[in-house]
């Protein structure tokens, strides 16, 4: 017998927001003392931790900033936020699946949108 799951929904989270969400369940578990956190739970919440380096808050502005330029989709500009590129050689590796490449002139742009958050 075999178990299908099917996909309900789907939303796209920077690091910042699974952060929050994260402590929150983190915070709930910690509540009840018969749960403990698995393995998997504990090492994402430490990844998140690690890792997320804006506010919520500012991470959706620069999600929206970025989508407002024509090349980047809502998918490419969630990878740039939560990845935060520091050049360009980082930032050509978030498009290298992408069937275009930028000019100079586009990845400095949004190297220097970037800039203002990081």
């Amino acid at each position: 017998m075999t178990i299908f799951k099917e996909i309900v929904d789907e939303e796209y989270l920077t690091i910042s927001e699974t952060k929050e969400l994260l402590a929150d369940i983190e915070t709930e578990r910690a509540l009840d003392e018969d749960r403990e956190l698995r393995y998997e739970l504990a090492r994402a919440i430490e990844h998140a931790n690690r890792f997320a380096v804006l506010e919520p808050e500012e991470s959706l502005e620069l999600v929206d900033e970025l989508t407002e330029l024509e090349k980047i989709d809502e998918p490419t500009a969630y990878k740039i936020t939560n990845l935060l590129p520091r050049d360009r050689s980082e930032l050509r590796a978030v498009f290298a699946q992408e069937r275009y490449s930028l000019s100079g002139d586009e990845l400095d742009e949004i190297l220097d949108i970037i800039a203002k958050y990081a």
